[in-house]
C-alpha cells in the first residue's frame, strides 16, 4: 500500500451558509477527481481529547463543543460558521490527520492524503478562525513526536494564505519546523519574514499578488527546501492548500496544478532523504472547484508515484 486517502462522509455534513467559499462541494469535487486512481480509503476517526490537548487548552475544546448548534448556523466570526454537522466533521478532520500519521509510522501506507474539511491551519491555540476549528496538522505533528517518539518533524504549507494557526501552535516547540509560502498582503495579515519562531524553527516566505509560478518555485528552491533539508525531519507533513491556483477567486498567486505537483515532488526528495519517504498531506484551502479538484489530483498522483518508487 503506497498512498491512502483518509476521509469521512461526516465532512459533507459541515454545511456553511449560501455563497460561502468553504463549501461541501469542495470535498465532493476532490473525491470525484481521486476516484479513478482507485486508492485505498480509510475512515477518519474522531479525535481524542487527549490528542486535542497537545495543542489546545480544555476551554477551547469546550467552547467549540458548546457552540455546536442543533439547527441553522452559529457564527464564531465573520468567516467561521458551525452547522449541526460541523462539530463531528471538525473532530474527524483532526482525527484523520492523526490516523494518517499512525498509518505511515506503522508502515501500513507509504504516505497519506487527508481529504477532510473543515481545514485547520488558521486555528490558533484558543481562537477558531479562517474556516478552522482545530489545528489539524499541528496536532498530527505533535502526535508523531509524543506518541511515536520522533525527534524532528517538518510542516510545509503552500496554501496561499499564511498558516497563522499552525505557526502559533508550533513556534514554541523546538522539535517542529514550519515553513509557509503565501501571498502578502492577504488574510490573515501574518507571516512576515521576520517571524522566525522561538527556536529559528519558522520560515515565512511572503510573495506579492501576481507573483506567479517562477517566483513560487524560486522561493521553494532557494528558501524552503534548504531549510527543510537542514532540519532533517523524520516525518514530513504538508498543508496542501490549492488556493494559490490562478483560477482561485480568493487570491492572485497565479499558480497551475503542475506547480503543486512540482512542489510535492521536490518535498518528497527530502522525505526520501531524511524520513524514509514518510509523508502526510492534509487538505487546507482551494475555492475554485475545478482547479481544486485538478490540483488535488496532481498532488496525490505524485504521492502515488513517489510512494511506489
Amino acid at each position: 500500500m503506497t498512498t491512502t486517502i483518509i476521509t469521512h462522509p461526516a465532512c459533507l455534513q459541515h454545511v456553511t451558509p449560501p455563497g460561502h467559499p468553504e463549501q461541501v462541494a469542495r470535498l465532493e469535487y476532490i473525491l470525484a477527481a481521486l476516484a479513478p486512481l482507485d486508492l485505498p480509503t480509510v475512515t477518519a476517526p474522531l479525535v481524542a481529547d487527549d490528542d486535542l490537548l497537545r495543542a489546545h487548552p480544555q476551554d477551547h475544546i469546550d467552547f467549540i463543543k458548546s457552540a455546536s448548534p442543533s439547527d441553522g448556523w452559529v457564527s464564531l466570526d465573520g468567516d467561521t460558521h458551525m452547522s449541526p454537522g460541523t462539530l463531528e466533521a471538525a473532530l474527524r478532520a483532526a482525527g484523520g490527520a492523526i490516523k494518517a500519521v499512525d498509518m505511515v509510522m506503522a508502515g501500513e501506507t507509504k504516505n497519506a492524503f487527508v481529504a477532510m474539511r473543515p481545514p485547520g491551519h488558521h486555528c490558533e491555540t484558543s481562537t477558531p478562525m479562517g474556516f478552522c476549528f482545530f489545528g489539524n496538522i499541528a496536532l498530527a505533528a505533535k502526535h508523531a513526536l509524543d506518541h511515536h517518539g520522533l525527534k524532528r518533524v517538518a510542516i510545509v504549507d503552500f496554501d496561499v494564505h499564511h498558516g497563522n494557526g499552525t505557526q502559533d501552535l508550533v513556534e514554541g516547540d523546538d522539535r517542529i519546523f514550519f515553513a509557509s509560502t503565501h501571498q502578502m498582503p492577504l488574510y490573515p495579515g501574518t507571516g512576515h519574514a521576520h517571524e522566525t519562531g522561538g527556536y529559528n524553527n519558522v520560515l515565512n516566505v511572503p510573495l506579492p499578488d501576481g507573483a506567479g509560478r517562477m517566483a513560487f518555485r524560486k522561493a521553494m528552491q532557494e528558501q524552503v527546501l534548504p531549510m527543510v533539508d537542514r532540519w532533517q525531519p523524520e516525518l514530513l507533513l504538508i498543508s496542501a492548500g490549492f488556493d494559490a491556483h490562478a483560477a482561485d477567486p480568493l487570491a492572485g498567486m497565479e499558480l497551475q496544478e503542475e506547480d503543486f505537483a512540482w512542489a510535492t515532488d521536490q518535498l518528497y526528495d527530502l522525505a526520501d532523504t531524511h524520513a524514509s519517504g514518510r509523508v502526510v498531506s492534509c487538505l487546507e484551502g482551494g475555492y475554485d472547484l475545478e482547479a481544486l479538484a485538478a490540483s488535488a489530483k496532481a498532488h496525490v498522483k505524485v504521492l502515488m508515484e513517489r510512494g511506489n518508487g
